[in-house]
């Protein structure tokens, strides 16, 4: 069973985000939305578009968006298969977090890492 294949987000927070946004937008080039995050579009080593996208998000640092880690971030890997890699990852004794949520932006679940940081799993919607 593929586990992991890819990196669908990357989120953390900050003080002050919108200055903190500004920052990586006007220094690095990071290209954010109107809506206040970055979505970088998959490419080949060509340049040729392929299927995928990676968020990059900044949002207040009181946001307990993580709990119940206490990291100030959250990476989020992209899966094949939500419910198969849950069941696995339950049989193998991790720290999995109850709760799936399905939508129209694809499957979530969670687990808990050794150090106590919140990882996001996402399936994404067929075709994306």
């Amino acid at each position: 069973m593929k586990r992991v294949t890819g990196i669908g987000g990357i989120f953390f927070t900050a003080k002050d985000p919108a200055a903190l946004r500004a920052w990586y937008e006007r220094h690095l080039g990071v290209p954010l939305e109107a809506w206040g995050k970055a979505v970088f579009r998959w490419t080949g080593m060509d340049g040729t578009p392929v299927a995928g996208t990676t968020v990059w998000s900044v949002s207040e640092a009181e946001a307990s968006a993580f709990a119940p880690s206490s990291a100030p971030f959250m990476v989020n890997y992209r899966v094949a298969d939500l419910h198969a890699l849950v069941a696995a990852l339950k049989a193998e004794g991790c720290n999995v977090l109850e709760k799936i949520e399905e939508s129209e932006y694809g499957k979530f679940a969670w687990v808990i890492d050794p150090e106590g940081n919140k990882v996001e799993l996402w399936e994404p919607p067929a075709g994306r």
